[in-house]
C-alpha cells in the first residue's frame, strides 16, 4: 500500500479516554498512545503522551523524527549525548530531534506530561502548529496530506460534521487525507496542529 492510501486512514475523533496507556519497558514512566498510521509496528506516524515520573533515558527509535511538547509539569531537561542541553518549560516548550540521538530527560520539579510526535522520516513530512482556537479555524484534507488535531484546552466541534463529535481538552481529531475538503473547527482554546504529508519536505 501506498503512503497515501496510509494516510487516507478513517476520519475520526479520539477521546482521551480512549487513548491506549502501557508502563514503559524500563519502567519508569508511562505512556498513552493516541495514534499510530497505520495501526501496526510500522508505522509512519505515531502520537502519544508520556508521562515521565523520573530521570530517565529516552528510547531509540532509528529512521523516526521526534518532537516533544511540555503539556504538564513545571519542566524537563533534555541531555543529548553529545554535551546538548536544552530545557523544556512550561506552558509549552517544545523540541524536535532525530530518533536515533542518545537524550535523557531530567525532570525540573517533579512529573511531566510530554506530547510526542514521531515521524518515519523517509515517508511522510510533518509540521507541528501550537495555535490559540478563538471562533472558527479552518483545515484542508487533500491527496496525499492529513492533519492530527489536538486539544490543549478548552472544547470545539467542528461545524456540518454530525458523524465527529465534539472535542473536550485532552481529545485528538484524526482529518485523513482524500479528495480536497474543508473542515471547520469552532471553538474556544488552544491546540496542537499537525498536517502529516506524503513524501519527503525540501530542505
Amino acid at each position: 500500500m501506498s503512503t497515501d492510501t496510509f494516510l487516507s486512514a478513517a476520519t475520526r475523533v479520539i477521546p482521551s479516554v480512549e487513548y491506549r496507556r502501557e508502563r514503559w519497558r524500563n519502567g519508569l514512566g508511562w505512556t498513552r498512545e493516541i495514534l499510530r498510521v497505520p495501526d501496526n509496528d510500522d508505522w509512519l506516524v505515531r502520537l502519544s503522551i508520556a508521562e515521565i515520573e523520573q530521570d530517565a533515558a529516552f528510547s531509540a527509535f532509528p529512521g523516526i523524527e521526534r518532537e516533544l511538547v511540555l503539556l504538564r509539569g513545571e519542566g524537563l531537561r533534555l541531555r543529548f549525548a553529545d554535551g546538548t542541553l536544552h530545557t523544556l518549560m512550561p506552558p509549552h516548550d517544545r523540541l524536535r530531534f532525530a530518533g536515533e540521538a542518545e537524550v535523557s530527560g531530567e525532570l525540573v520539579d517533579g512529573v511531566t506530561h510530554d506530547f510526542n510526535l514521531m515521524w518515519r522520516r523517509d515517508a511522510v513530512s510533518a509540521e507541528l502548529l501550537h495555535r490559540p482556537l478563538v471562533g472558527s479555524m479552518f483545515f484542508f484534507s487533500e491527496p496525499g496530506a492529513a492533519w492530527a488535531i489536538h486539544l490543549l484546552a478548552g472544547q470545539a466541534e467542528f461545524e456540518g460534521e454530525p458523524a465527529l463529535p465534539p472535542l473536550q481538552a485532552g481529545d485528538t481529531a484524526w482529518l485523513g487525507a482524500g479528495p480536497r475538503r474543508r473542515y471547520a473547527l469552532h471553538g474556544g482554546g488552544e491546540l496542537l496542529a499537525i498536517r502529516v504529508a506524503a513524501g519527503v519536505a525540501a530542505g
